[in-house]
């Protein structure tokens, strides 16, 4: 049995040499994943971030369909961003239709610039090895 796992892994490295990534390389990466900011990890909440990051204000039908979700995934995840004070949210009125509308916050901002450097340094991390 050992000798199969030697042969199984002296294969892997002709195969694809270099594979076994330095000891630094991996730390600073476990580093960068361990601290990322799990409210933004989350792949709608963070579409919802980055496209307020480049827009002044979006209301909500317009992220529902730049995002393609529906009404209740993106209410969820809106609130709890908004709860992180990440965004904020206004609500008002057009004649007699409603109207709700998203900005990022100051806080939504530098959490969304933390999380890329993170992934930034990760992405190095990785190409480095």
């Amino acid at each position: 049995m050992a000798r199969q796992n030697t042969a199984r892994k002296e294969r892997s490295e002709k195969q694809n040499p270099g594979a076994e990534k330095p000891a630094a390389a991996r730390v600073i990466a476990g580093q960068a994943l361990a601290s990322l900011d799990r409210l933004i990890y989350e792949p709608i909440r963070l579409r919802i971030v980055s496209a307020l990051a480049v827009n002044p204000a979006l209301t909500f039908n317009e992220l529902k369909k730049l995002l393609e979700t529906t009404d209740g995934n993106l209410s969820v995840h809106a609130r709890k961003l908004e709860e992180a004070e990440y965004i904020v949210c206004t609500k008002s009125f057009e004649g007699r239709m409603p109207k709700t509308q998203y900005r990022l916050t100051q806080t939504g901002r530098q959490a969304l610039e933390k999380y890329l450097n993170h992934m930034e340094a990760l992405i190095e991390a990785i190409r480095e090895s």
